[in-house]
């Protein structure tokens, strides 16, 4: 199981967030630092993960063995990223690390912000927060999953918000090819308007994008 780790500056880019509003899910967090941070900052923040059903002793060991595994993503694929946001390979690695650090002692200390859930079913009551993130996981594995699969995941997360979803980033992983159903997956879409914006991070080449969706 590969649980992801980044750090909240990655989140602050890849999303475009200037401020936080009282509530924010992070769905499917993996091993990200967001979470804590925002809390720390008087945020009523919960991440949610399938990941978060492993006993702490085994979620560690996912977290850490996850590090190197990312960069493995990368190496097959070198062409397809630019390092002008982080700099280096190292700098991306320190915040990766950083970032497991923030979420294993956050996890240990607040274990209820961790939620056991995966989309597309979430245990959460309608409305219940103002921003919903997704990351890395709708879009960027549509190779695995499939359009019914994506629409459904969709509707969750515009469930649970009561304000506004951003999805991050809108291209499969690796390579970074784009995703030919996505414009008419986005029109069928009720009750919604949404946006394709620019964001201030590129990683992947052509992954400068995210979706936001906003209940209307």
């Amino acid at each position: 199981m590969l649980v992801t780790s980044r750090s909240y500056a990655e989140y602050e880019a890849m999303f475009d967030l200037k401020e936080l509003p009282d509530s924010v899910l992070d769905c499917c967090a993996g091993g990200a630092g967001f979470t804590a941070e925002a809390a720390a900052r008087g945020v009523d923040a919960i991440a949610a993960d399938p990941a978060y059903e492993l006993d702490h002793p085994e979620l560690v060991d996912s977290v850490r063995r996850s590090l190197p595994a990312t960069s493995g993503i990368v190496g097959e694929h070198e062409g397809s990223f630019v390092w002008h946001w982080y700099g280096s390979p190292e700098r991306k690695d320190q915040l990766r690390i950083e970032a497991a650090d923030r979420f294993l002692q956050d996890v240990a200390a607040a274990p209820e912000r961790y939620v056991a859930a995966g989309l597309p079913d979430l245990p959460f009551g309608d409305r219940r927060f103002e921003l919903v993130l997704c990351s890395h996981l709708l879009f960027t594995w549509a190779d695995k999953y499939d359009r019914d699969w994506h629409a459904a995941a969709l509707r969750e997360l515009i469930r649970v918000s009561n304000a506004e979803v951003r999805i991050f980033p809108l291209v499969l992983q690796g390579a970074g090819e784009p995703i030919p159903w996505l414009p008419d997956l986005l029109d069928s879409l009720e009750g919604v308007t949404y946006e394709i914006r620019k964001v201030p991070y590129e990683f992947q080449v052509g992954a400068d994008q995210m979706l936001v969706i906003t209940r209307t």
